[in-house]
């Protein structure tokens, strides 16, 4: 597989770079027919580095991608958390992630390991021929190599969070190469690269914010305080310390944005988080990029169902629906559970612009883009470019909240943190001095579970606090034994962990063994 992607690099680049706007490529298709492109050959002047660079975002999009039918890779991250269940029966692999019985064979664990892996063969194959480029501005060169970095460390986190110990390549590969089939590494050797690379996007002179979607300063900072605080928590257990560094980086952000609140703030409304017009700006730190001219918006499994709501009547999908449970654990008055102003509707418009449509359950509105699927009198344009956030900063916000907290007690700056996400949400907040340490820690999970919901971070929360949030005592149980309302299944010591893809291990004997629980080859 990484021979082949690094023979096409030069292609595919050529046809990602559409979304990072014009690069100058004349003079690359003067030099050679893409048939003919090599890595050697490629990566020879500044617009090819820019090329290859787009080609590695492009690659990040696979979190998009089709997994069979009704369903899409990132719903890897979400049927397993049991804040959601679905209303379609037709995709087994998909029924088998709810029911918390998936294995190697299942498509969404194949497919985000190739993709993942693919993210950083292309950026492995960028950070060791772009450095060779001459003549190009060094500010320009240390600025592609710091995304390509920032970019390969973020497939590494997710995928030492999905798998554990994992393949740890950081050279171009080949069939000649000596580590061609690769033993995996220990996590901590994976965390150590992870943390390295997101230091050296740090220090690589990016702007704080970017509005054309490249990565920023702010996402290597933030991206920064969620790898300290998994890796204060669970499996790495590493403390105080890392809570120290995870609260500092966060604050780093905070302090810019509290000096700059008209480039780093949250929205003043809810409907501002999918809404085309403030992609990547304001609380939108990081997103992933979508543009129907080349890849439209990948959430149409996460927030239609089968009542005639968008210009299409009805989906027939509903394969990502919130459960009862947890759509009624927002507390009273919360804005978010609120039809239409929050993150969830429960009716909406005949056909996406006509008479009201009552639904009879809630769905998911956070994704909902009403300029292409319409809203009251307007019809939509068909057109869904509305971007994937990655990284927002209400999510900064509670990371800050959370770390500080673990420091020793609730602190008036944690404190006015997670109070912002609340004052949002229209909801009233006890006073400081009511809470413990213990208390405000639950109350910050709280605020996690219910502010970042469908945004594939609730299941690396519960895997990196060995925790999941009880929807009827609003605790927190054990993760393991914990019920999951979607499947009223519980979860087990082996869900922990992702098993690592059935033919992956074929091909890669070195792999070996599977992953604890799960079926061997």
């Amino acid at each position: 597989m990484k021979r082949t992607l690094l023979t096409r690099a030069g292609k595919i680049a050529l046809l990602s770079a559409v979304l990072l706007g014009p690069v100058g490529c004349s003079d690359f298709l003067d030099e050679k027919a893409p048939s003919n492109l090599t890595p050697d050959n490629f990566y020879t002047i500044p617009d090819h580095a820019e090329a290859a660079l787009a080609a590695v975002y492009t690659d990040m999009r696979f979190m998009g991608d089709g997994s069979g039918i009704f369903s899409s890779n990132w719903q890897l991250l979400e049927a397993p958390t049991g804040t959601s269940t679905t209303e379609t029966a037709q995709n087994s692999d998909l029924n088998n992630l709810y029911g918390l019985v998936y294995d190697g064979n299942t498509q969404h664990v194949v497919n985000y390991w190739n993709g993942l892996y693919k993210v950083i063969a292309q950026a492995n194959q960028l950070l060791a021929k772009v450095p060779a480029i001459t003549p190009m501005p060094e500010a320009q060169k240390a600025k592609v190599l710091g995304e390509a970095r920032f970019l390969r460390a973020t497939a590494y986190f997710m995928a030492v969070r999905l798998w554990g110990d994992i393949p740890l390549i950081t050279e171009p590969q080949t069939v000649e190469s000596t580590n061609f089939l690769p033993d995996r590494a220990p996590q901590e050797e994976v965390y150590k690269l992870i943390v390295e690379d997101l230091i050296a996007a740090e220090a690589a002179g990016l702007p704080w914010t970017d509005v054309t979607g490249r990565v920023n300063l702010a996402a290597a900072k933030s991206q920064l305080a969620r790898v300290y605080l998994t890796m204060a928590g669970f499996p790495l257990s590493k403390g105080a310390s890392y809570y120290k560094l995870a609260a500092d980086k966060a604050f780093e952000v905070i302090t810019y944005a509290n000096a700059n609140p008209t480039a780093i703030n949250l929205f003043s409304t809810y409907e501002d988080l999918h809404r085309e017009s403030t992609e990547n700006r304001l609380e939108h730190i990081f997103m992933l990029q979508y543009n129907t001219l080349v890849a439209a918006n990948p959430m149409d499994n996460m927030y239609p169902n089968f009542k005639p709501v968008t210009f299409n009547g009805p989906s027939g999908t509903g394969s990502t629906v919130p459960t009862t449970a947890f759509y009624a654990s927002y507390e009273p008055g919360d804005l978010r559970a609120k039809n239409q102003e929050g993150f969830f509707y429960t009716s909406y418009f005949t056909n996406g612009n006509g008479v009201p449509f009552e639904l009879g359950a809630p769905y998911i509105f956070k994704h909902f883009n009403r300029t292409a699927n319409g809203t009251s009198g307007t019809a939509g344009n068909r057109l869904n470019n509305l971007n994937v956030p990655q990284i927002r900063y209400a999510e900064v916000l509670l990371m800050y909240a959370e770390a500080q907290n673990e420091l020793g007690a609730p602190t008036q700056a944690a404190y006015d943190a997670f109070k912002r996400i609340r004052d949002r949400a229209k909801l009233t907040t006890p006073a400081l001095g009511t809470y413990t340490q213990a208390s405000f820690r639950e109350a910050v999970w709280r605020e996690r579970w219910h502010e970042l919901a469908y945004e594939q971070i609730t299941w690396f929360d519960m895997v990196r606090l060995r925790k999941a949030y009880n929807e009827t005592t609003n605790g927190f149980d054990n993760f393991v034994g914990h019920i999951n309302k979607s499947s009223n299944q519980a979860l087990q010591e082996k869900h922990l962990l992702f098993p690592l893809g059935k033919q992956e291990m074929l091909n890669n004997p070195n792999l070996k063994p599977q992953n604890p629980g799960y079926p061997g080859i």
